[in-house]
């Protein structure tokens, strides 16, 4: 019988994934907030019902107490987040509220999975970054001289940046973590806003070329630190964001073209200087060729995505304790073997949707600030995305980036909660705007109105006056 449960159990997450993945895209074609807000309920109804079959074949599989506890713990964040949320901020867009929460879920659910241990931590950590969300929008909402302060941001983000190349802890090769009060925090995850807010802030100033070779200058001392700290996953995301952000500012494509030249030369001769960036490379083209050592995680993570196939082995039915950092990392890996190949790119899609929701803020932005925040911290997102799973799927190589909202880490998962309250932020503010748009624009008809009826008066006064005389 237990058997037959998770059988069936693969299929029925499957479409229930795949009706959440449709309602991501069709949400933007409905114009009806009604009809909206419909598609939102069944949004959040199909994860609470795929969240709570994972945990029931969590605790069938189990059978441990402590699965039943953690399930309600998660429950009762999902549910008071939710209502808190739009009860704070009653014009912010659902859609991103919806995703984040249900990447959220998905994260904490495989993480009890694999170790439920850091899943409590992961959780703590979650419900401080949400606790802290809900001032973030009102903090873009009231402050309004965020936008003045790009040389502060610029040089708190590198100063930080070299603390950590002073006196940083080296994990995984990299030297970008510190230890305060007993937990391991990595700060490049909190300077990439920083850096997002330094660009857009000087970028939305001026874009004469001596101000753009200023501020490119600046921004590549971030990207050198990142690699002199080994952090090259987190230098790249920095790279590829300020290059967005200074074609959008700019729209000159010669700098787009300039900056991928520089990017690829330095790629080149950083694969000439440093030998852990020749092992990346080695185990990327030819994982098989030294398996035992630098090929194993990239052919671990192979292997387990190959042997879940499209629907998956069934959840708690796989061994993805066999591939390394899964917890972080390779949690793509993971996810992909038990809950299926559909299922993986189902979640690849729900980035893409935040993207495109995050675009969509940023384009309809009036000040060019938030219009750079939100379009750099778009691309930021995304590109950890395309990082992440392309490290894991051998499609580039790996990094060691985490993948947002379902990776553990603390300082990953505090980093995406605020950027995506930073998103709802702007997203409210843009309705603000539009609403007195709006409100300018209806007194102003109003005003015309009046004064054709006024004239049309004084007209009919008029010719009633000539009638008289005659």
């Amino acid at each position: 019988m237990i058997n037959l449960i998770y059988q069936c159990s693969k299929y029925i997450i499957v479409i229930l994934m795949i009706l959440y993945t449709m309602l991501s895209f069709t949400a933007f074609l409905k114009k009806n907030r009604d009809k909206q807000n419909a598609i939102f309920r069944k949004q959040r109804g199909y994860t609470l019902m795929i969240h709570f079959i994972l945990n029931l074949l969590l605790l069938l599989s189990d059978k441990d107490v402590i699965v039943l506890e953690l399930y309600v713990c998660q429950l009762a964040l999902y549910i008071t987040m939710v209502y808190v949320y739009q009860f704070v901020y009653r014009k912010l867009s659902k859609l991103v509220l919806n995703h984040m929460m249900f990447l959220l879920m998905i994260g904490l659910t495989e993480l009890v999975r694999l170790d439920w241990k850091i899943a409590v931590r992961q959780m703590v950590f979650a419900a401080i970054g949400l606790m802290i969300c809900l001032f973030v929008p009102l903090c873009i909402e009231r402050i309004h001289f965020v936008g003045q302060l790009g040389w502060l941001y610029g040089i708190a983000g590198i100063g930080i940046l070299l603390y950590v190349l002073k006196f940083g802890v080296t994990k995984y090769g990299a030297k970008n973590w510190i230890t305060v009060a007993g937990f391991s925090l990595q700060p490049s995850e909190f300077v990439k806003i920083l850096f997002v807010f330094f660009a857009a802030s000087l970028l939305a100033k001026s874009t004469k070329f001596k101000h753009v070779v200023a501020v490119t200058a600046v921004s590549a001392l971030y990207v050198l630190i990142l690699v002199l700290e080994k952090d090259l996953g987190s230098a790249m995301i920095f790279f590829i964001t300020y290059l967005f952000m200074l074609y959008t500012a700019t729209a000159n494509a010669g700098y787009l073209i300039a900056g991928f030249g520089c990017g690829g030369t330095a790629a080149f001769v950083a694969y000439k200087l440093f030998s852990h960036v020749r092992v990346r490379v080695s185990a990327w083209r030819d994982p098989w060729g030294d398996i035992d050592q630098g090929g194993y995680q990239i052919a671990q993570s192979l292997f387990a995505i190959g042997t879940g196939g499209w629907f998956g082995m069934g959840f708690c039915k796989g061994l993805p304790t066999s591939i390394p950092v899964r917890e972080s990392d390779f949690i793509f890996a993971a996810i992909s073997e038990e809950l299926g190949g559909i299922f993986a790119i189902c979640l690849i899609l729900i980035y893409i949707s935040c993207f495109i929701m995050f675009i969509n803020i940023s384009v309809k932005m009036e000040h060019q600030f938030y219009k750079l925040c939100a379009l750099g911290l778009s691309v930021l997102t995304l590109f950890q995305v395309f990082v992440s799973v392309g490290g894991v799927t051998k499609f580039i190589p790996s990094t060691g980036v985490t993948l947002p909202l379902l990776s553990y880490g603390g300082s990953s998962i505090l980093s995406t909660i605020i950027i995506f309250g930073i998103i709802q932020g702007l997203y409210v503010l843009n309705q603000d705007e539009e609403r007195k748009n709006e409100k300018r624009k209806r007194k102003e008809r109003q005003k015309e109105r009046q004064k054709e009826s006024s004239a049309g008066r004084l007209s009919g006064r008029g010719e009633q006056r000539t009638g008289n005389i005659r």
